[in-house]
């Protein structure tokens, strides 16, 4: 393996390591014709690949056939990508399947004739429509509209009328349900200011350019369905925004430096939208949170605040509490002994992270993928929620071989260089903070009060108990549709129907004639642990249907789950229904709570490919309950449940979804 570290490009964390090979192996795989069958080992090869050989690595990767790598691998998600624009945008392709295979996701892609992207926005919906839209706008999507000679005012008048034709665009593609839209800003090149021999008619120019910029910016804010990727950050940073030999002959008018570029960012979106955003941070202390051996230069003798590298070490402390402070769990495993690390985080004067800005600090000797495994199964969360950052090659080379499922990053010895390697990847991005996301870190530390009390009562029972759980049920309001969509978008094992819907859905769920959300909430003698779970609800002639039921890790094993169920069935024999049925859609990480509706009085009725799973429909198990015998909630528990109006059986012709 060898090391790079420093300035890599677009697409690179500094400070990373790599192994020349990757890309040798994976061409093999293609020349042998294996690639499709093993591509289950392409998330490995490209996360020790250099930056430098995605680009070739993208080129092969989008060569691979979607059907023939489900045959062997039929976990794998697969994005449906719909790439459009106002000029050649093809060339995104391939680096945008390297960024969605370095998060394990498969890229689905089909190019748009060129300029044809306001038709793509504004087509109907229909079957087959792919889950992502990626538009890509330049500068040209403007000056296309402008004559020769041209004045600021005629800019601004081509910027406003591009900007309501997008406007327009973007509304008819949000109102036909048609999923995720990516859009971009536009960089404002040189050559069209300097186009302006009048200073001051320059500076109008930049400002009427980032009026527009601004307008797509705020059509993100508008619809919950659309992200629009900022390029300024990118461009800002030296990445050209236009190659001109190119731009000219091909129409590519965004250079493929940008677009690479462009790419990863809208893989992290599409990572977020399907709820793979990242929710720990895990950080070693010697020589990535501050300088130096502690337990060789004690407390006072590490570098941080003072001096060069000090104060860079106390910077990027400052930027690992920025993301603290937005609900990132952050946590220690280092190296040492517990008494100095304590120590240094109760006491050091230039410390920002103190010992309890961290949910867990593992100061000892073990090995660091086991330091790993024990701060997750204290905290309850998959080792895929995490993300690990050290600034040594032997420990990050270890912890990825020995835990993959966990995000590496390697800091060097350069502390100016740590928050670039950290923020690369944008991990932790989400589509909205909720206020669950930013009480996650006290709700944790509050579950070690439980586990302590857990500790001095005699039996599991016991513990339930003296808990005094409460649980409200109840129609969400606006504010919490954030929450609700968050918690299908992330939670993985008690997530019956594995169904992903962002705000729109949601809400659109609400909105539909004979449909319900019903927000789960729950607190203890402890705290409150907030709105923790979602039922999705159908009335379908005589039957209720519960179409899914997502419930947080947080709260498993609390009886929660079970009182939900008997909410509803109460609640369905209460308003006339002669059954409730319920389905499971099995997934690679739901897989204990197969049994869930059976458990609870449920009878299986199999699999059902035509009714109204779609796509997932002959994968789904669906249970029915005849409403027979009552179902009580678990004693501990008070619940207290109002579904509020609902429609009623419809002389059994039931809603066709």
């Amino acid at each position: 393996m060898t090391r790079t570290g420093g300035a890599l490009g677009p697409t690179a964390p500094a400070g990373t390591w790599h192994d020349p090979g990757a890309l040798r192996a994976l061409r093999t795989l293609h020349r042998s014709g294996k690639l499709a069958a093993e591509y289950g080992v392409v998330r490995g090869l490209l996360a020790r690949m250099p930056p430098a050989d995605l680009p070739a690595a993208g080129q092969l990767l989008s060569r691979v056939d979607p059907r023939t790598v489900r045959q062997h691998t039929p976990d794998v998600a697969v994005v449906a990508v719909a790439v459009t624009g106002h000029s050649t945008v093809a060339p995104v392709v391939a680096p945008l399947a390297a960024e969605l295979a370095r998060h394990g996701l498969l890229l689905e892609a089909r190019v748009a004739p060129y300029g044809a992207y306001l038709q793509d926005l504004m087509r109907p919906a229909a079957e087959g429509l792919p889950q992502v839209t990626l538009c890509l706008l330049d500068a040209h999507t403007v000056f296309d509209g402008v004559t020769v000679p041209w004045r600021v005012e005629d800019v601004e008048s081509a910027a406003r009328a591009r900007l309501a034709l997008l406007g327009g665009a973007v509304r008819a593609h949000q109102e036909a349900g048609r999923g995720l839209l990516v859009l971009n800003t536009v960089p404002l090149l040189r050559r069209f200011t300097h186009q302006l021999i009048d200073l001051r008619s320059r500076a109008r120019l930049g400002a009427v350019w980032r009026e527009f910029n601004s307008g797509l910016l705020a059509l993100a804010e508008r619809y919950p369905g659309v992200v629009t990727v900022d390029l300024d950050p990118l461009v800002g940073e030296g990445v050209p925004a236009c190659e001109p030999r190119t731009a000219q002959y091909a129409r590519a008018r965004l250079s493929d430096a940008l677009l690479a570029a462009c790419a990863r960012e809208t893989a992290h979106v599409v990572r977020a939208s399907l709820g793979r955003g990242r929710k720990v941070l895990v950080l070693d202390l010697d020589g990535t949170l501050w300088g130096g051996v502690l337990g060789e230069a004690g407390p006072d003798g590490i570098e941080l605040g003072a001096g060069l590298r000090g104060e860079a070490f106390q910077e990027f402390q400052r930027v690992v509490a920025q993301l603290g402070s937005q609900g990132v769990l952050l946590a220690v495993s280092s190296k040492n002994d517990e008494a100095p690390v304590r120590e240094a985080l109760r006491g050091h004067p230039a410390m920002l992270l103190r010992e309890d800005s961290f949910v867990r600090v593992n100061a000892n000797w073990k090995a660091k993928h086991d330091n790993l495994r024990d701060i997750a199964d204290r905290l309850g969360l998959g080792l895929d929620g995490f993300v690990f950052a050290d600034d040594s090659l032997f420990e990050c080379g270890l912890v990825a071989e020995r835990l993959p499922e966990v995000a590496v990053v390697r800091v060097d010895d350069e502390p100016a260089l740590h928050p670039s390697a950290l923020l690369a990847d944008g991990w932790f991005d989400l589509f909205e903070l909720t206020e669950a996301d930013l009480a996650r870190a006290a709700r944790y530390r509050t579950e070690a009060l439980r586990e302590e009390f857990r500790e001095d009562v005699g039996s599991y029972e016991e513990y339930l108990e003296g808990l005094g759980i409460e649980v409200t049920l109840r129609p969400p309001g606006e504010a919490d549709l954030a929450r609700v969509s968050q918690l299908t978008l992330r939670t993985n094992q008690f997530h019956l129907a594995t169904e992903r819907l962002e705000v729109p859905r949601v809400a659109d769920w609400l909105e539909r004639p004979g449909r319900h959300v019903i927000a789960v909430r729950a607190r203890d003698r402890f705290g409150d642990h907030g709105l923790v779970g979602a039922l999705f609800l159908r009335r379908d002639g005589g039957l209720l249907r519960i179409d899914n039921f997502v419930l947080s890790c947080r709260v498993f094993s609390r009886g929660i789950e079970s009182g939900c169920v008997a909410a509803v069935l109460d609640f369905a024999r209460s308003t006339g229904a002669d059954a409730v049925t319920g389905r499971y859609l099995p997934s690679p990480r739901n897989a204990a709570f197969a049994s869930f509706y059976s458990d609870h009085g449920f009878t299986v009725l199999g699999r059902d490919p035509d009714a109204e799973d779609g796509k997932h429909g002959k994968h789904a198990v669906h249970f029915r309950h005849d409403l027979a015998t009552r179902v009580p909630a678990p004693a501990h528990l008070r619940l207290d449940a109002a579904f509020g109006p609902f429609d009623a059986p419809r002389n059994g012709q039931g809603e066709q979804s």
